[in-house]
């Protein structure tokens, strides 16, 4: 790393800092996250030196991932248990919301994109609009011979548009305080906490080291799950070091969005922005639905089943009180199983002809 580089990622972070401080004063949703996304990304649009350091981000997922672990006590992972059957339909609903999502960016620009060959965009398209990581899908994307910087930017500014739209929408509703599954562990105990970042850290070097979707979140997560679930209560997680991780998963989106990426194919983008809106809606509709299935809050379910980032809408559920614990539980079985069916879905739906392109499979020769 050079000094240009350091001083960069500590401007980066004064700045996020700053926008953190004016939106807690301002009583916006989510402001360590919020602030630093919002200022970061309209800033590295306008050309500013904006960087984030990976390990900062790491750290943050790390953090992140061990807090929301602690929600999972036995009480709570019976309830989320009996619920298996409303995330599995969520699974399929957004399996088949992001095909749709493709299908329809394809008709749009099929028309209008005639420097793109019909196979690419049909990749392009269909892992444009898949419900999943924005990383994972664009290296899945690439093994199909897809435009991967459209992929990249339609599923940033995805996850850019619905982590901002939904805390903001929720607050004004008034929506809060329905979360019952409350963290056992309160209080931060010092040795507990330096245990529990012990084996956390661990679970999530594990992750990663197996190439695993989200190592630092997940992995810590998970091990937060299972010493919740066996009952050991070793320490709450410092409310400072929670605020502190959102901050520096805002920078990590923020600067995703450099000036270049205004030019990136406006038409394909303002397209995007519109069908992104209408996703939102149509899970509005979809968790209303699943409300009346299980019983729990709409809004609950509204965040499990958004098109947004695990990370995101789980710690926005964790700042408005909104059900951790089951956002999470639809989360992280959806990302898991759109990592391991989007790909073999493209290739059932559009299997490659002889000379190597992909195409209905009802409009294949017989």
């Amino acid at each position: 790393m050079s000094v240009k580089f350091l001083l960069r990622v500590a401007g980066t972070l004064l700045l996020a800092w700053a926008a953190a401080a004016a939106c807690v004063a301002l009583h916006t949703p989510l402001p360590w996250m919020l602030g630093p996304l919002v200022a970061t990304s309209v800033l590295s649009m306008a050309g500013a030196p904006t960087e984030s350091w990976g390990p900062l981000r790491n750290g943050g997922q790390w953090a992140i991932g061990a807090a929301l672990g602690l929600y999972f006590t036995p009480e709570v992972s019976a309830l989320v248990g009996s619920l298996w059957w409303a995330i599995v339909l969520g699974i399929g609903w957004a399996l088949l919301l992001g095909w749709g999502f493709g299908a329809w960016l394809y008709r749009l620009h099929a028309p209008r994109m005639h420097g793109v060959p019909a196979s690419m965009l049909r990749s392009t398209s269909y892992f444009a609009g898949a419900i999943g990581a924005a990383s994972e899908m664009t290296l899945l994307s690439e093994r199909e011979n897809a435009r991967t910087d459209l992929v990249a930017a339609s599923h940033s500014l995805r996850l850019l548009i619905v982590t901002i739209t939904i805390p903001f929408a929720l607050q004004w509703s008034g929506l809060q305080g329905l979360d019952i599954l409350t963290p056992t562990v309160r209080e931060v105990s010092w040795p507990g906490l330096a245990l529990l970042a012990l084996l956390t850290g661990a679970g999530a070097l594990v992750m990663d080291r197996l190439g695993r979707a989200n190592p630092w979140f997940m992995g810590a997560m998970l091990v937060s799950m299972a010493v919740t679930m066996a009952g050991l209560h070793l320490s709450a997680v410092p409310q400072a070091l929670v605020n502190a991780a959102q901050l520096v998963i805002g920078v990590s989106l923020g600067v995703r969005f450099r000036a270049e990426f205004l030019h990136t194919a406006p038409r394909w983008l303002a397209s995007v922005a519109v069908g992104t809106f209408g996703l939102m809606g149509i899970c509005a509709a979809f968790a209303a639905v699943l409300a009346w299935a299980t019983g729990l809050p709409w809004v609950t379910l509204l965040l499990g089943t958004s098109p947004g980032g695990i990370t995101e809408m789980a710690i926005t559920a964790k700042v408005l009180q909104l059900g951790v614990p089951v956002v999470t539980a639809f989360q992280v079985c959806r990302l898991i199983a759109v990592l391991m069916l989007v790909g073999p879905m493209f290739r059932r739906i559009y299997p490659p002809t002889k000379d190597g392109s992909a195409t209905r499979k009802k409009n294949r020769p017989r």
